[in-house]
């Protein structure tokens, strides 16, 4: 996989093109995705380079005033010190995460449960509810807003699951970007006396399969640092590190 060619394209099909529930705005070297209460909004992608950077950054500013809104910045983007700028704007740096991105064909896509576990894949409000649940515990706050994205949008997100018995271990969604060659999966958080035992692992997998079926060449996540040397040994690449700045309303 040519890591060059891979991040631009990213940043060119996904960044540049994302494909929100909200409106897409552009304006010279910003695109950014203005939502409903319920939806992402932010800035997807930035090149100021050439720019009055303050400048841009307090145009964003008053665009969002009132809500509470994310600049998602990778370490690419440009100028280079443009996360002191946001700092300086008032923005509150969240936790750096790994952008990885695999090509699905070099992936191993079988999956492989520990005894008594199964998947159950998330299609109606009962099992959206456990996904939910599951993300609250190994994540904390709300997540409710997951469980309606996945039933809104059946053509575009699926999730999945773990069970044991009744008890929901683990759980997780692959999105599709359509017109793209990039699939993103997100979650996939296991509770704590489930971990180790390869949950995690199958779960990439099977979304990783769901994207091969729908005809995806690339699997792209958002990483931590926990999650990394995993989806490293299974053959992703780290191309770039991304760190959500966030602006309360």
């Amino acid at each position: 996989m040519d890591e060059t060619a891979v991040l631009a394209e990213f940043d060119r099909q996904v960044r540049q093109q994302p494909q929100a529930d909200g409106v897409v705005e552009r304006e010279p070297g910003i695109v950014r995705v203005v939502s409903a209460p319920d939806g992402w909004t932010g800035i997807s992608w930035a090149d100021l380079d050439g720019l009055d950077v303050d400048a841009v950054i307090a145009a964003q500013v008053a665009r969002f005033a009132g809500q509470a809104w994310e600049w998602k910045y990778y370490s690419h983007d440009r100028p280079g010190d443009l996360p002191a700028r946001l700092v300086a704007a008032g923005f509150e740096a969240g936790p750096v995460e790994g952008l990885l991105v695999a090509e699905i064909a070099a992936l191993p896509l079988d999956v492989e449960l520990p005894n008594g576990v199964r998947l159950v894949p998330v299609v109606d409000a009962g099992s959206a509810e456990l996904l939910v649940r599951v993300h609250d515990e190994v994540f904390g706050g709300d997540h409710s807003r997951i469980g309606v994205e996945v039933l809104r949008r059946p053509d575009t997100v699926q999730a999945v699951v773990a069970m044991h018995g009744e008890r929901v271990v683990c759980g997780g969604r692959v999105e599709f970007h359509p017109g793209t060659g990039f699939a993103s999966i997100w979650g996939g958080g296991t509770v704590a006396e489930w971990r180790g035992r390869g949950i995690f692992r199958a779960l990439v997998a099977h979304r990783a399969g769901l994207a091969r079926a729908a005809g995806y060449r690339y699997l792209q996540l958002d990483a931590s640092a926990d999650s990394r040397p995993i989806l490293r040994r299974l053959g992703f690449a780290q191309l770039a590190t991304t760190t959500p700045y966030v602006l309360s309303g």
